[in-house]
């Protein structure tokens, strides 16, 4: 019996070691800025001191005599995701995309108090402070409720709005992918903080793009690699908790900008009837679903998407460019 109760004894030890051996092994430290700059940084990279310690990272492209348009990101994700669009849309006009704090090479001070309404005070500071007055305002996801918060909070400064796949609604997607249903619970986020969610990571990214083909190892590196950017991960923890201000039918009526909801049929992350919501709600808006598409139609159907909203903004907003000045 004594060699039976030894046995265990020791069996258990070494669960535990081994466990702690594999904990250790999954842990995963900072990266400096500097690497990530050197990494992920383009000639078109610039960057931006506002109040509060933070340095924005942007990018200011395009016509700069064409209406401006500003790109929100959305969550764990950053300026990068817009690189299809403005590719597409930068022949034409001003495009401006940015990081947002805990996000790609955006910097901020130890303790930066991250949330959706923080948020809408850095699009207004870099864009008053590139000269830009009024723009057009886009965003993705958790940067569609930015975008559609900042457009009821300063309609003054929008001359249209574009919500992709947006988030707002209290609404939860069935499909959600398993990270977020993770980072759901206060343990779920305590043990995501410092380990290696690849799997997770490239998990959550085939459901959003349902092409496997899209989600390269490049792709999950980047969303990797700037997660992991000092204190990036305890803002995008953050993130998951507190309250928000949420999509009602009431609040987006507000909204008296041209808005164009586009929003994939097939997005497991926010579902499309979210979209459709958004359509009912905003008055005059117009609605593109787009079958067969995931969460990020910007990256998913990149030339398509990108030439429905040009058509959208010189019907509605802006006519057609003239010819650039020599």
């Amino acid at each position: 019996m004594k060699t039976l109760v030894r046995g265990l004894a020791i069996a258990m030890g070494l669960i535990v070691v081994l466990g702690a051996v594999g904990w250790l092994a999954l842990q995963r430290h900072d990266i400096p800025y500097e690497t990530l700059e050197a990494k992920y940084d383009s000639p078109a990279s610039r960057y931006m001191d506002l109040p509060g310690g933070v340095r924005v990272h942007y990018r200011d492209e395009g016509r700069r005599d064409g209406p401006a348009l500003v790109l929100v990101h959305g969550y764990s994700a950053s300026l990068h995701a817009w690189e299809p669009w403005v590719r597409s849309l930068s022949g034409d006009y001003r495009v401006i995309t940015l990081d947002l704090p805990g996000h790609g090479l955006t910097r901020t001070d130890r303790g930066y108090a991250a949330g959706r309404d923080g948020y809408e005070a850095v699009v207004d500071q870099v864009t008053a402070r590139l000269g830009v007055q009024r723009f057009t305002l886009g965003g993705n996801s958790m940067g569609g409720g930015v975008a559609w918060r900042y457009a009821i909070d300063h309609p003054e400064r929008i001359d249209a709005l574009v919500l992709v796949d947006a988030a707002g609604w209290p609404s939860v997607s069935k499909d959600r992918p398993l990270i977020f249903k993770i980072l759901k619970y206060p343990l779920g986020r305590a043990v995501l903080k410092n380990i290696d969610t690849r799997p997770l990571v490239r998990q959550g990214l085939q459901a959003g793009y349902l092409e496997p083909r899209l989600v390269t190892p490049e792709l999950v590196d980047r969303y990797v690699d700037l997660a992991r950017a000092p204190g990036h991960r305890d803002i995008l923890l953050s993130l998951q908790t507190g309250t928000n201000r949420v999509a009602t039918p009431e609040l987006l009526s507000t909204i008296k900008a041209p808005t164009l909801v586009m929003f994939g049929q097939q997005d497991k992350v926010i579902p499309a009837a979210d979209g459709q919501r958004f359509a009912a709600a905003i008055p005059g808006s117009t609605l593109i679903l787009y079958p067969g598409v995931g969460h990020v139609p910007m990256e998913q159907i990149p030339d398509r998407s990108a030439r429905d909203l040009k058509a959208w903004l010189r019907a509605k907003v802006y006519p057609a460019p003239a010819p650039p000045k020599p």
